[in-house]
């Protein structure tokens, strides 16, 4: 099967990784941060001092007892970090230096029940994503299919394929687990010329195209659409394999490659470490450019990622490093308004517009949020069947009846990063995606 995507849109950003080369992070903290799995209402398992195996329980989710967020490494609870009214911020957790695991009953995961528990216990179950309202999955719901993204397409990304080279085993032992929950297809998408080839139990589908072309909810809408009333699981290539791991060997797999990215690293490269490293340990592989002006550190990619700072760790999905300029320390004549041939814009107003060169670009909003401009600049660069302007305004409006009729059971908060980005009218339009279906799972649940 082949779909070929035209809407779409890929930034040239200068800081791409160009040498492939894995290099190792001595890490000694790792924190889990439950505010990065949707849907997860943490309950803490462990308190300050606690020894840990890495794939032991720190979390389990208050709704669904099975649902646990596991510990990366081995060591010591070192912190349970709390906010406002209490809420968990965060658990850190710092390494020992004779690492134990958790092993667990492999087993006992022989029918469909079991393998969701295996899912669930294991922590691998919160690192995938339930349609509709992109939450982590609910164990006791079987899902219509399932769709597995070996494609990243986002800004500075580098390709999942480079994490699971020569893990073909694994990837078709967890087909074959998941085989066992999903009551349909399992659906692998890769970019033409994968070297990932044929695998049992699962059906490829080749995508070319433009981000968001790499989003496994943009590929599911382009392959078999979820509607009312049906349930989809997404989840990436990395995270098959470590199901795979699991299945064959009884432990966890936490290690995880981060491409160190974007205008403000001296040396873009490779890093290895493990689940919810810690930034500075990070950074200390593949170092910032001597500056004097602010930068921002973004876990992810600079269109849907997490801001995050020198002193705290990675968020999920653990795979992307990206800093910029801030740019709150930059005076420019004539501000957003410039027409400066350096200011890249997807508007053909602005000269940066007709250039192909890799932009450097910084953290301002450049412009000021004002009412939304209905000119279809959002459905450009998405590739789903839906009327993207129209479901954000009954988002807004909290029409249930509109936003069901529009695709929210469809979409999730990152697949309008790149409408986002070429958002005239500057509205936050993840964030009110990720309200939005709050609202309707609170509302119909």
């Amino acid at each position: 099967m082949e779909i070929k995507l035209k809407k779409g849109l890929d930034l040239k950003i200068a800081g791409a990784v160009t040498d492939l080369t894995v290099h190792q992070a001595d890490t000694k903290v790792f924190a889990i941060t439950p505010d990065d799995f949707p849907g997860f209402r943490p309950k803490v398992d462990v308190k300050e001092g606690d020894a840990v195996m890495a794939g032991a329980p720190i979390m389990h989710d208050k709704n669904h007892e099975d649902v646990k967020l596991v510990s990366p490494v081995g060591g010591i609870v070192k912190a349970v970090v709390r906010g406002e009214r209490r809420k968990v911020m965060r658990i850190e957790i710092a390494k020992d230096e004779n690492q134990t695991f958790r092993q667990f009953d492999v087993a006992s995961s022989l029918d469909g029940d079991g393998a969701a528990r295996l899912l669930a216990e294991s922590g691998l179950l919160a690192e995938m994503r339930q349609r509709p309202y992109d939450i982590v999955p609910d164990p006791a719901v079987a899902p219509r299919d399932i769709f597995v993204t070996a494609i990243d397409s986002a800004p500075l990304a580098v390709t999942p394929e480079l994490a699971v080279a020569g893990k073909t085993k694994e990837i078709e032992a967890a087909v074959a687990l998941l085989a066992k929950i999903c009551r349909g297809t399992i659906y692998i998408s890769v970019r033409p010329g994968s070297k990932i080839g044929n695998i049992n139990g699962a059906k490829i589908v080749t995508v070319s195209g433009p981000h968001p072309a790499g989003n496994a909810g943009v590929q599911a809408a382009n392959i078999a659409p979820v509607n009312k009333g049906e349930v989809i699981w997404t989840l990436d290539i990395v995270t098959l394999a470590r199901i795979g791991e699991l299945v064959l060997n009884g432990k966890r797999d936490f290690t995880t490659l981060v491409a160190v990215t974007g205008p403000e690293v001296a040396r873009p490269s490779v890093v290895m470490t493990c689940e919810g490293a810690s930034v500075a340990s990070v950074l200390a592989v593949s170092p910032l450019k001597s500056s004097d002006h602010h930068v921002r550190i973004i876990s992810g990619n600079v269109l849907t990622g997490t801001v995050t700072a020198k002193d705290s760790f990675l968020h999920f999905p653990y795979r992307q490093l990206t800093v910029i300029a801030e740019g709150d320390d930059k005076v420019e004549f004539m501000g957003w308004a410039s027409l400066s041939p350096a200011k890249q814009s997807e508007s053909p107003t602005f000269p940066g517009h007709f250039f192909k060169r890799p932009i450097t670009p910084d953290a301002r909003l450049n412009g000021g949020r004002r009412a939304m401009i209905m000119s279809g600049e959002y459905d450009r660069v998405m590739p789903m069947d839906i009327l993207p302007e129209y479901l954000i305004k009954a988002i807004i409006g909290r029409n249930i009846d509109s936003m069901e009729k529009l695709g929210i059971y469809e979409v999730a908060p990152e697949d309008f990063g790149a409408a986002e980005y070429v958002d005239t009218s500057k509205l936050p339009l993840q964030q009110i995606v990720r309200e939005g279906l709050d609202y309707m799972r609170e509302a119909l649940e």
